[in-house]
């Protein structure tokens, strides 16, 4: 990178719709995306394409106004909080990345937002940056597990664009996780203490820490080798050893949609399997990073609901974790990734994750119970020469 280059940092998240009119759209396009809805075992190749067209225009025309209602009970103008609180991430990461880089590099930083499945799209954010005549970019997923679901999908996306020729061919280069990274782990540990301050001083010390990701189809771990899961549950391990095991805790799957079998257990289960035994639950949306639809609403509202209207029991003191958000800690994070995926004149950069060794599989005895053993995460705390690398001016 030289002195006088203009990086763009392309933050990519699902997204979600800024008003009651733009629900059945967002839906349709997430129900397009055959990672939600796996068509694979109930239709032919040759029809699956208009199949899914056609199930997607009917499902989100149908559950749009449900799902519209889901928005108002947590948003005043109907849409969803991801919108506004990935702008004040991107906001609070372009200033932290002037404020520690430009100065000593010439260099300027610009945030761009990407959303796979309502605007700002890949293709909004392109035109933006062009605009803004970037030279560089880091496409920096604000999902710290990857998933072949997430993280992958949005980076085929941009790629399948920029080969396309509908997008500049920048120089690019892409954070993958960081699922173990102490400054997220540190985040995330902090917001758990703001959750455990709602509960009742006598029953705080005792509250189980259930930790919540969304589910993937488990033909996704099996079939494709996603290391998602491995991911999540190399969170919870470290964060439960940075905080010294001071609860008991579990780990579960949350919004489950279409006939195929999801990673388990389901996070509504475990909520009453957790009351039968008399547990008092904090909820922690581990592989969240913003307040959205599923941890304010489906989390937060919608599980508790379910549960009485079934007769089931719930916990008597029951909250869900509050969202990282701009969390200080988690901006540093994203500040890092990006960092020490650029080669930075004349600063110390951490040393990139594709530099790093994983951690040891026999050092993490927290799975799933369908384990496939598929990857570690980056192990962040491997001795180096140097902690933080300083590159030459490039």
């Amino acid at each position: 990178m030289e002195s006088g280059d203009t990086v763009g940092v392309v933050l990519l998240n699902l997204g979600g719709p800024d008003g009651e009119e733009s629900v059945e759209p967002f839906l349709y396009n997430l129900f397009m995306d055959p990672a939600i809805i796996d068509f694979s075992e109930v239709v032919y190749f040759q029809a699956r394409g208009r199949v899914r067209q056609a199930f997607s225009k009917i499902i989100s025309y149908f559950r749009s106004q449900s799902v519209a209602e889901d928005y108002k009970e947590i948003s005043d103008d109907g849409g969803s909080p991801i919108n506004p609180l990935t702008r004040d991430q991107a906001d609070n990461l372009e200033q932290t990345l002037n404020e520690q880089y430009a100065a000593e590099t010439g260099a300027t930083f610009k945030t761009y937002m990407a959303m796979r499945y309502w605007e700002p799209f890949s293709e909004d954010a392109a035109a933006q940056m062009q605009e803004d005549g970037v030279d560089k970019v880091v496409l920096l997923p604000l999902y710290p597990q990857y998933s072949k679901t997430t993280t992958g999908a949005s980076l085929v996306y941009w790629h399948e664009l920029e080969k396309a020729g509908e997008i500049p061919a920048w120089p690019t280069t892409s954070v993958f996780e960081y699922a173990t990274y102490p400054k997220y782990i540190e985040a995330l540990s902090d917001r758990i203490d703001e959750g455990l301050e709602r509960f009742p001083d006598d029953v705080r010390d005792d509250v189980h820490l259930l930790f919540s990701a969304h589910g993937t189809p488990l033909s996704e771990m099996k079939d494709r080798d996603d290391p998602y899961c491995c991911l999540v549950h190399s969170t919870v391990k470290h964060l439960m050893e940075h905080r010294g095991f001071d609860h008991d805790f579990s780990t579960a799957f949350q919004s489950k949609v279409g006939p195929s079998e999801w990673l388990t257990p389901a996070t509504d289960d475990t909520v009453e399997e957790l009351a039968e035994e008399g547990e008092d639950v904090l909820v922690i949306p581990v592989a969240f990073v913003t307040d959205h639809i599923e941890t304010s609403y489906e989390l937060a509202i919608e599980i508790p609901e379910d549960l009485e209207e079934e007769g089931a029991p719930i916990p008597e003191h029951y909250e869900v974790m509050p969202g990282l958000n701009s969390h200080p800690k988690f901006i540093e994070t994203l500040a890092d990734m990006t960092a020490a995926q650029l080669q930075l004149p004349n600063v110390q950069t951490p040393t990139p994750a594709s530099e790093r060794p994983c951690c040891q599989v026999q050092d993490r005895d927290i799975r799933c119970h369908q384990c496939q053993h598929v990857a570690e995460a980056t192990d962040w705390s491997a001795p180096e020469e140097e902690q933080a690398r300083e590159l030459e001016t490039a």
